[in-house]
């Protein structure tokens, strides 16, 4: 089978097609023919490393999620069939086997259905985003452990960067809970994909007061905060999160401080919660993950421009620009095509 691996970290270049040998499957084991891998941020930088040239104990198949159909299954499962179309999570997560390869073994636990109503392109674009958005949006004090329709209603949410892969999918989740949505966007163009999206309130913060804006419909402030730039939007975080809100931050730079003023967080019993969808509880992320389903069988999640989210697709052989394109800071989602059988319904 086709597989893109790599042997030392590095630069894109590092990245090379090559043919492995059908992985096996354990009792416990499904086997998914992959038709889309994802791209997502946390692929490259483990691809880079350090920048060094370090040199892998084995070789690494990257990219942590994607879609395609059942190929085998192990002995004790039984709840998928072989030809079930699914989407997988996590897959390089502490493995050496990702998603850039015709054939991947994973675990029963990281492999979920997809309905036929939604695409192998939506399939691949969950994972990472989808279930990070889903932290974010339940990382408050009492929060539901699980979103669904109706459980954000009356909550209000402020998304950071809503033209984002993260930040679509929590505009999406959280109008899908009942939550009223504000997203800030650096230009007209990324203020139409979140309006698509769903967002209520779009604010372009080189143009606007975001605060002010925010303020002039929510006086008390948002509940939620999901911050995808925590240094440059602290200040603006800290004054317009309301009375016992929640600040979720999902990335920064690795070298980043946070500096907060106490009493100002004090006064406003402010919780700030830092979110690793890697390192969730294993009940945090099944739940994310029956959510995230959930919302997928009801239409709420969606890909595409029309949809708020763009992609950009990019053949197995060509992974490496795919990494090359999500670095250098593509809007929308990056996809890899990885199984072109005609013979596989889309």
């Amino acid at each position: 089978m086709r597989a893109i691996e790599y042997e030392r970290t590095g630069a894109p270049e590092v990245l090379q097609l090559v043919e492995r040998e059908e992985p096996p499957v354990g009792v416990d084991d499904v086997r998914v023919r992959i038709v889309v891998s994802g791209v997502n941020p946390t692929d490259w930088k483990s691809r880079a490393g350090s920048g060094d040239g370090v040199a892998l104990d084995e070789p690494h198949v990257p990219n942590q999620d994607g879609a395609g159909v059942v190929d085998a299954v192990g002995s004790d499962v039984t709840d998928l069939a072989v030809g079930s179309r699914v989407w997988v999570w996590d897959a390089a997560f502490q493995r050496s086997n990702g998603t850039a390869q015709e054939l991947v073994t994973l675990p029963r636990r990281q492999v979920v259905e997809l309905p036929d109503s939604a695409s192998f392109d939506l399939g691949a674009s969950l994972g990472i985003p989808a279930l990070t958005a889903h932290r974010a949006l339940t990382a408050f004090e009492h929060a539901p452990a699980r979103l669904q329709p109706g459980s954000l209603d009356g909550r209000a949410v402020l998304i950071a960067g809503g033209a984002g892969a993260v930040g679509h999918a929590a505009i999406e989740l959280a109008r899908w809970a009942g939550a009223t949505v504000f997203t800030t966007v650096s230009s007209a163009e990324k203020a139409q994909l979140a309006e698509r999206a769903g967002a209520h309130h779009v604010v372009n913060y080189r143009e606007t007061d975001v605060e002010a804006a925010i303020r002039s419909i929510r006086p008390d402030g948002v509940d939620i905060v999901v911050e995808v730039n925590p240094t440059a939007n602290i200040e603006l975080d800290q004054n317009i999160v309301a009375a016992s809100g929640t600040v979720a931050v999902y990335a920064a730079d690795n070298d980043a401080k946070l500096t907060l003023p106490v009493r100002q967080n004090m006064t406003k019993n402010v919780r700030y919660q830092f979110v690793l969808t890697y390192t969730t509880t294993p009940a945090e992320k099944d739940a994310a993950v029956a959510a995230v389903r959930d919302a997928v069988a009801d239409g709420a999640l969606r890909v595409g421009e029309e949809n708020g989210l763009p992609l950009t697709r990019f053949a197995l052989e060509e992974t490496g620009r795919a990494h090359a394109a999500v670095e250098a800071g593509a809007v929308g989602k990056v996809l890899v095509d990885v199984t072109s059988d005609s013979s596989i319904p889309r």
